[in-house]
């Protein structure tokens, strides 16, 4: 039987109190367990405007490398949410 060390735990509550109130900021880790964060979602969102923008404005004014640009940065950004969507389906799966 592999018992797990609780180091990590222990270490991290050692560390805490060692530098409480020392102004000295305390790690912490905020990413472990958590659903990818919004504000990767509302950049990738952004990023999926401006390529509509420019898509429209490519085909406005005639410019064929701008729309081009335009549909790449809206694919680009789908590609982006959908392996985002796995990430937090994959998370949501772990006990």
């Amino acid at each position: 039987m592999v018992t797990k060390p609780l180091a990590t735990k222990a270490a991290n509550q050692r560390y805490e109190r060692f530098f409480a109130g020392s102004g000295v900021p305390v790690r912490r880790s905020t990413r472990k367990g958590t659903v990818v964060s919004t504000s990767d979602k509302a950049t990738n969102k952004v990023q999926e405007t401006k390529g509509k923008a420019k898509e429209t404005a490519g085909k406005t004014v005639g410019n064929e490398r701008l729309e081009a640009e335009g549909v790449a940065d809206q694919t680009k950004a789908n590609v982006k949410q959908a392996g985002q969507k796995v990430k937090d389906a994959g998370k949501s799966l772990k006990p």
